[in-house]
Protein backbone atom coordinates (compact mmCIF):
# COMPACT_ATOMS: atom_id res chain seq x y z
CA UNK A 1 0.00 0.00 0.00
CA UNK A 2 0.96 3.51 -0.30
CA UNK A 3 0.46 6.49 1.69
CA UNK A 4 1.14 10.23 1.47
CA UNK A 5 4.45 10.56 3.50
CA UNK A 6 2.93 13.57 5.92
CA UNK A 7 0.19 10.95 7.26
CA UNK A 8 2.93 8.49 8.48
CA UNK A 9 3.88 8.27 12.44
CA UNK A 10 6.84 7.52 13.35
CA UNK A 11 6.98 4.41 15.60
CA UNK A 12 9.20 3.64 18.64
CA UNK A 13 11.64 1.15 16.34
CA UNK A 14 12.15 4.00 13.71
CA UNK A 15 10.18 2.84 11.20
CA UNK A 16 7.47 5.03 9.39
CA UNK A 17 3.62 3.57 9.97
CA UNK A 18 0.64 4.00 8.85
CA UNK A 19 -1.89 5.29 11.24
CA UNK A 20 -3.62 1.30 11.80
CA UNK A 21 -0.43 -0.45 12.30
CA UNK A 22 1.16 2.19 14.82
CA UNK A 23 2.16 0.68 18.25
CA UNK A 24 3.06 2.66 21.03
CA UNK A 25 6.14 1.15 23.21
CA UNK A 26 5.09 -0.37 25.96
CA UNK A 27 6.34 0.44 29.70
CA UNK A 28 7.89 -3.08 29.97
CA UNK A 29 10.34 -1.98 27.41
CA UNK A 30 11.47 1.11 29.51
CA UNK A 31 14.43 0.75 31.70
CA UNK A 32 13.70 0.53 35.16
CA UNK A 33 14.22 3.63 37.56
CA UNK A 34 16.79 3.39 39.64
CA UNK A 35 15.71 3.18 43.27
CA UNK A 36 18.27 3.14 45.58
CA UNK A 37 18.33 1.93 49.53
CA UNK A 38 18.38 4.25 52.43
CA UNK A 39 21.92 4.70 54.08
CA UNK A 40 22.19 3.49 57.86
CA UNK A 41 24.35 5.69 59.88
CA UNK A 42 27.78 4.33 60.36
CA UNK A 43 27.90 5.05 64.11
CA UNK A 44 24.18 5.06 65.48
CA UNK A 45 25.09 4.97 69.33
CA UNK A 46 26.81 7.98 71.22
CA UNK A 47 29.96 7.66 72.24
CA UNK A 48 30.28 7.08 76.31
CA UNK A 49 31.02 5.17 79.12
CA UNK A 50 27.95 2.37 80.45
CA UNK A 51 27.94 0.29 82.99
CA UNK A 52 27.25 -3.60 82.55
CA UNK A 53 26.06 -5.59 85.02
CA UNK A 54 26.34 -9.11 84.71
CA UNK A 55 24.70 -11.61 87.40
CA UNK A 56 26.33 -14.89 88.56
CA UNK A 57 24.73 -17.36 90.23
CA UNK A 58 26.40 -20.86 92.02
CA UNK A 59 26.14 -24.21 90.18
CA UNK A 60 22.67 -25.49 90.66
CA UNK A 61 20.91 -22.58 91.51
CA UNK A 62 19.36 -21.30 87.93
CA UNK A 63 15.99 -19.17 87.36
CA UNK A 64 14.15 -21.73 85.43
CA UNK A 65 13.80 -23.68 88.84
CA UNK A 66 10.55 -23.18 90.79
CA UNK A 67 8.71 -24.21 94.06
CA UNK A 68 5.33 -24.63 92.74
CA UNK A 69 4.14 -21.34 90.31
CA UNK A 70 6.98 -19.45 92.28
CA UNK A 71 10.55 -19.14 91.35
CA UNK A 72 12.65 -20.77 93.49
CA UNK A 73 14.98 -18.43 95.78
CA UNK A 74 18.46 -18.36 95.36
CA UNK A 75 20.40 -19.98 98.15
CA UNK A 76 24.06 -17.45 98.23
CA UNK A 77 25.25 -14.60 95.93
CA UNK A 78 28.31 -14.77 94.20
CA UNK A 79 30.33 -11.66 93.90
CA UNK A 80 33.06 -11.13 91.48
CA UNK A 81 34.90 -8.23 90.29
CA UNK A 82 36.40 -8.04 86.66
CA UNK A 83 37.96 -5.49 84.41
CA UNK A 84 37.62 -5.23 80.38
CA UNK A 85 39.79 -3.75 78.06
CA UNK A 86 37.51 -3.30 74.98
CA UNK A 87 34.69 -5.22 73.35
CA UNK A 88 34.63 -5.49 69.16
CA UNK A 89 31.41 -7.30 68.32
CA UNK A 90 31.87 -7.75 64.12
CA UNK A 91 28.85 -8.70 62.49
CA UNK A 92 29.16 -9.85 58.35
Amino acid sequence: MQYKFTTLRKEWTGFKVCAECYEPKHPQLEPKRNVSDSIALRDPRPDGVFVLDVYAQAPGDSAFTSVGMQPAPVSKDIVGDGQIGSVVVVIT
